[in-house]
């Protein structure tokens, strides 16, 4: 449609817009999405949805490159984490643009997805099965429908539009699929020193399209109690260290309250809880006529953007150690505290960065009223803008609260006014 290359950032001319919405397709957006979580890509179990991924990269017309991360050169990175076990680490690239830098009208955009989902629990709580995608009243239901499968679908049939409308990218737009994002973003690490480079980065996570230029970060945590067993008919002869548990948990939920009272960002202020601390998974004792001698509580530990992680840790450390001192089985017997599994780095990108004014723009080119927030989530904007540099936004279809979820869905209008979004933010990006 243009026969000379137009610059980044600048207004898009309304005909351009015109012929990319015309080539958006809801039912295609909806078959990608629908082809990804019929692909069960559950956290270590990963590389056939990269495969799938590869295919629907190459369809779209983009250059693939799939890799395997070194793995030793991964895991001792200091920003490395995982709670899965993975024997391979497979990442896929697709490019697509002439390749021009910004001071000849292009840029480089990165897209950044992740492949994994969370398991689906009980299959026999869903309405209709977790891997089976169907569309029930405008919205489309299945695990990674909204976290993040969706996002990655529009993110493809942006690419897609682009390239009906006739347009051709002065720079360079490249698709990132990952894998290990949900336990820790092991698979963004690797593509960050396989060597990607980028002037900015989108990663299309669930903000019920709002654009989220910072995210908290969440620190996994275990918290490990000693009781003394004995008989459970002399019961009162042990120490029940599932009794023990309360006095730990009152002190845990006054550590959050603390931290999430008193100013908070103004991005934050959405939020009752933004920082929250879960302690998600509890288990303990050997033998049920047996007074319990131990419990195990595991949680996640909501931390701020700009907060010291080592000054984060050494509150919540104190608030246990304090709270073990002030009981009288605790002060002798002290919980012990271990930081492990997936740590989220947090991250804010500066409110005036291109990328946060050049997503704002195009979600206001849909005749929206931009929303700008932080969300309360960890996710991979963490590795991007603080180990890659990369300034980077979250953005994509889908709310949060319905990620992890039995019945998980995303709207599909959501969908669609997702990929018109992306598109234009890649031609402002990029040029064209």
């Amino acid at each position: 449609m243009s026969s000379s290359p137009r610059t980044t950032d600048a207004a898009l001319d309304p005909a351009v817009l015109a012929a990319v919405r015309a080539a958006i397709d809801p039912e295609r957006v909806v078959a990608l999405t629908s082809r990804l979580i019929a692909e069960p890509t559950l956290s270590g179990d990963e590389l056939g949805g990269q495969v799938l991924a590869a295919e629907l990269f190459a369809g779209a017309g983009l250059s693939v490159e799939t890799f395997d991360a070194d793995l030793d050169t991964l895991t001792a990175h200091p920003a490395y984490s995982a709670e899965v076990a993975r024997e391979r680490i497979v990442g896929v690239l697709g490019r697509t643009g002439a390749g021009a830098d910004r001071a000849a009208g292009g840029g480089h955009l990165l897209i950044d997805g992740h492949i994994d989902v969370v398991p689906a629990g009980d299959a026999s709580d869903w309405t209709s099965p977790p891997f089976a995608p169907v569309v029930r009243d405008g919205r489309l239901y299945g695990r990674g429908a909204c976290d993040m499968k969706g996002g990655m679908a529009a993110a493809i049939h942006a690419l897609e539009a682009i390239a009906a409308a006739g347009l051709e990218l002065a720079g360079t737009c490249t698709l990132s699929s990952v894998m290990g994002e949900e336990d820790g973003g092991s698979g963004t690490l690797a593509s960050l020193l396989h060597g990607i480079e980028a002037d900015a980065c989108i990663i299309p996570e669930p903000t019920e399209l709002s654009v989220v230029p910072a995210a908290a970060g969440a620190l996994s945590w275990r918290l490990t109690i000693r009781g003394r067993a004995a008989h459970g008919c002399l019961r009162e002869e042990g120490v029940s260290a599932i009794e023990l548990f309360p006095h730990l948990q009152r002190a845990v939920l006054a550590l959050e309250r603390e931290r999430n009272t008193g100013e908070v960002d103004p991005l934050f202020a959405w939020l009752e809880r933004p920082f929250a601390i879960c302690g998600g998974r509890i288990a303990g004792g050997d033998w049920p006529s047996s007074e319990a001698d131990w419990v195990t509580w595991e949680g996640r530990y909501g931390v701020a953007p700009g907060e010291d992680l080592d000054e984060a840790r050494g509150a919540f450390e104190t608030a246990i150690a304090e709270a073990c001192a002030d009981h009288p089985w605790l002060a002798e017997h002290p919980a012990t505290l271990t930081w492990w599994g997936g740590q989220f780095l947090p991250g804010a990108t500066d409110l005036d960065d291109p990328i946060v004014a050049a997503t704002t723009a195009a979600v206001a080119d849909t005749g929206r009223t931009p929303v700008v927030r932080g969300m309360p989530y960890g996710c991979d904007l963490g590795l991007t803008l603080g180990v890659g540099g990369i300034p980077t936004v979250v953005f994509g279809p889908g709310d949060i609260r319905d990620a992890h979820a039995v019945d998980e869905s995303v709207p599909v209008d959501e969908l669609v006014v997702a990929t018109e979004v992306l598109a234009a933010t890649i031609l402002r990006r990029c040029g064209w």
